[in-house]
């Protein structure tokens, strides 16, 4: 989840430092994000995804269900809860049995995709220890309905800062994060709102070469 900030003059984006002892990326400046969960996609929602932004996410290779995409859309949020603190959806009552949304039963958050905007898509080359097939998400910091003060319940991230564009960039990050930050930039100066239905990047590995599409 690649949360922003517009309250100042710079447009701030959440970052936060993996600890020391992490056997991958140690010490590295991500978004907050992780594992998505198949059941993630029967949780209920304030708002649904955007109807573009849902079509984008279940474009591309290994096209995803509609079931899958909301599921993807949903970890990204729940991540960000576990991982920074912050609940984004909307104020009310919010019941589940899902042991890992009892964060927002409990502060009366009710998720909600609907300010979702579907940034980026980066698969890992398949010489790497770890891969990933991983969606960036952006949303904006007014739609987190709740920010915890002591952060989230995994402590995954040691410290958590918001950072202009510009200096995230510049921070101890990974190469695609870096990447992503370029095209997210470029979006916002083309469209400061991030409307819905923006072109979304793609970087994967094609016949031994990376290469950008756009989805």
């Amino acid at each position: 989840m690649i949360l922003l900030d517009r309250s100042g003059s710079d447009v701030l984006v959440l970052m936060g430092r993996r600890h020391a002892g992490h056997a991958f990326m140690p010490g590295k400046f991500v978004f907050p994000g992780g594992r998505t969960d198949p059941a993630d996609s029967r949780i209920p929602v304030a708002a649904p995804l955007h109807r573009e932004e849902e079509t984008r996410l279940a474009s591309g290779p290994r096209r995803a269900s509609t079931a899958r995409a909301r599921a993807i859309a949903l970890s990204a949020i729940r991540e960000t809860y576990e991982e920074a603190g912050l609940l984004i959806g909307r104020k009310g009552p919010f019941a589940t049995a899902k042991r890992d949304w009892q964060g927002f039963v409990e502060h009366g958050v009710i998720p909600s995709l609907g300010a979702l905007r579907f940034i980026a898509r980066a698969i890992t080359p398949p010489n790497r220890v770890r891969r990933f097939d991983t969606r960036f998400f952006s949303a904006w910091r007014e739609d987190v309905a709740v920010e915890l003060p002591e952060g989230g319940p995994t402590n995954e991230l040691e410290e958590l800062v918001w950072l202009p564009l510009a200096e995230a960039r510049k921070a101890d990050i990974p190469d695609i994060t870096r990447m992503i930050l370029e095209e997210l930039e470029k979006r916002l100066a083309h469209d400061p709102l991030l409307r819905p239905g923006g072109a979304v990047p793609f970087f994967w590995l094609v016949r031994n070469r990376f290469v950008r599409e756009v989805l």
